[in-house]
């Protein structure tokens, strides 16, 4: 029977941990740690996942702010609230929520957030330090996936590791993080040749293609472990129902794997704690605190 890797299960198990570990230290550091969550425009999937980081920021005992500015607003204005979030002694992580109108360029209004303060690890600084395998920042997803792995002592030091996508949110950052931890990676996109074949020698392969059930049974060898990241909404052709898929079409792969995340309730709930765990790390180097929470940093 195949193992299934509990990510929901996994982060009411940190998010424990992270709420003791506030209440411990909160009187040494005189104030609970500040996550600030910029928000633009009205796109509803956008507010679910704000929503959710607010609830996961009450329920361990950090301090949400949320700016939910117009589509109207103005670059210039969005880099004047991130330089005053960067100067906000009680603000410890702050993100700006994506996507974001194509008339802004995100990546400068990353660059703007100052680098210990980046829980979503994706200003170029963060990521220069990822890249020369030195401590920063690390993306929220990608670190989830990794504490996924080792939760269930599944090896990554010198296993096959194939990573479909190659996104700035996932799948650079995580190919990388799992080459620091000595894995064997194979970067695969969609204009890979042979997709099907390369993916098929993985010890562990990963989707994060963007594309609902693109992966069946073809793709793994037996005994594999799967991680899907992504998430679908499917509906049915009269429009009265829909359901949550992700990239692996499950029922058939789930009989020839070792283990496999289910969707929901797999990558996505780490996520979110991930994002927790950074907010938490960046108060605590602030003030000085023990480094009891480190063994969740990738």
């Amino acid at each position: 029977m195949s193992l299934k890797l509990d990510g929901k299960k996994l982060s009411l198990e940190i998010e424990e941990r992270l709420k003791n570990y506030i209440q411990t230290n909160k009187t040494i550091a005189k104030r609970n740690p500040g996550l600030a969550v910029i928000r633009i425009g009205e796109d509803p999937a956008s507010g679910v996942y704000v929503g959710n980081k607010e609830k996961a920021c009450s329920r361990v005992g950090i301090k949400s702010y949320i700016f939910h500015l117009k589509d109207s607003v103005e670059q210039k204005e969005v880099e004047q609230l991130l330089n005053k979030l960067n100067l906000d002694n009680d603000i410890d992580g702050m993100l700006l929520q994506l996507p974001i109108s194509k008339k802004f360029d995100e990546q400068r209004l990353i660059s703007y957030i100052n680098p210990g303060k980046d829980v979503d690890g994706l200003n170029e600084q963060n990521i220069g330090k990822l890249v020369k395998n030195e401590p920063a920042m690390r993306s929220c997803t990608p670190a989830g996936i990794i504490n996924l792995l080792r939760s269930q002592n599944i090896e990554i030091e010198g296993k096959k590791i194939v990573v479909i996508g190659r996104s700035l949110l996932v799948g650079k950052p995580l190919s990388l993080m799992l080459l620091n931890l000595n894995a064997t990676v194979t970067m695969t996109h969609s204009k890979t040749i042979n997709l099907n074949k390369i993916c098929k020698e993985a010890d562990i392969l990963i989707a994060a293609a963007g594309k609902p059930n693109l992966i069946d049974s073809s793709f793994v060898k037996e005994g594999a472990v799967i991680i899907d990241v992504g998430i679908h909404r499917l509906i049915s052709s009269d429009k009265s129902k829909s359901r949550l898929c992700g990239d692996v079409l499950l029922e058939d792969v789930i009989p020839k794997v070792f283990a496999y995340t289910p969707v929901p309730g797999g990558v996505g709930p780490m996520t979110v704690t991930m994002l927790l765990v950074n907010t938490i790390s960046s108060w605590q180097k602030q003030f000085g605190l023990s480094s009891t929470l480190n063994d969740l940093q990738p």
